[in-house]
């Protein structure tokens, strides 16, 4: 892959703000879930996650991702109405408290992007990239909100089921041109592509993704990683996602040198110091 590709120039509309994404930026994780795989994320109540939040903020996280449904394999299945319950509250409470924070939400749901946007998140996180939902294209481009588009085949419970690729690499870029053509004929282009580890692809093939990671810049958008703590280190490794913070540094850097714009991250301090690496790599 050129390097031209690689080094071409990012940047979102964010209510009206240009997000740079010249250089490489950090996503802290946030769950709103009992039942997350790494237990460290989890927070519960306003006055948990507003701590949390700003630690990770002064760490130096320039998004912060709210999730309310768990989408580990066989996670518990959440109603719109109690994924709204557990989200609104913090994201408002966020909004109010850190009003210079940027949200995203986690969410697969037309309704609850829509209800969260309106109580001041900024981004829609969709780990279907659109299958889920039939209204969230629609939705997403009349909220004029950027989109992080993943890669998944069925659903998070369902998702391991259908893991056959001939090429895994290339059936991947298709799915990002094939979706992302179809927010362009809404007028929508603020678009982030996630190539989903974990998600419909077992180790092997997450391996082979990582290594020709740099192929996605043809699609045209900058590509968002999140390999934090996830079973394709912890698996390998033989060990827990406790014990995965390593591994996640090792990845993230290997993504930052393939062209990764964005690293979603449990571990906001160990990112920031990553880049700085990569950074002085680079220079």
């Amino acid at each position: 892959m050129k390097d031209s590709l690689i080094s071409r120039n990012y940047s979102l509309n964010i209510k009206g703000k240009l997000f740079d994404l010249n250089s490489p930026k950090i996503m802290g994780i946030l769950n709103a879930t009992p039942d997350s795989f790494y237990k460290g994320s989890r927070v519960s109540g306003v006055t948990h996650i507003l701590t949390i939040a700003e630690t990770m903020l002064q760490e130096g996280a320039h998004i912060l991702d709210i999730g309310g449904f768990s989408t580990r394999p066989n996670a518990n299945q959440v109603t719109e109405d109690e994924e709204m319950q557990r989200v609104i509250p913090l994201v408002e409470a966020i909004s109010k408290e850190l009003p210079e924070a940027i949200i995203s939400i986690d969410t697969f749901r037309s309704k609850v992007a829509k209800s969260t946007i309106e109580a001041g998140a900024s981004i829609i996180n969709d780990v279907s990239g659109g299958q889920a939902d039939e209204a969230m294209f629609e939705t997403v481009a009349k909220l004029k909100a950027p989109y992080i588009l993943m890669h998944m085949r069925g659903t998070p419970t369902n998702m391991m089921s259908d893991i056959h690729y001939e090429n895994v690499t290339k059936e991947v870029i298709n799915f990002f041109v094939e979706q992302t053509q179809k927010l362009k004929k809404l007028g929508h282009n603020d678009i982030i592509i996630d190539p989903g580890f974990g998600f419909s692809k077992n180790i092997t093939q997450n391996y082979e993704l990582l290594k020709h990671l740099n192929r996605l810049h043809m699609v045209g958008y900058p590509v968002l990683i999140g390999v934090s703590r996830k079973s394709m280190i912890y698996k390998l490794l033989k060990t827990t996602p406790e014990m995965a913070l390593n591994g996640t540094n090792i990845l993230n850097f290997a993504s930052l040198e393939k062209g990764a714009r964005i690293l979603r991250v449990h571990d906001v301090k160990e990112a920031r110091e990553t880049i700085e690496l990569f950074r002085a790599i680079q220079n």
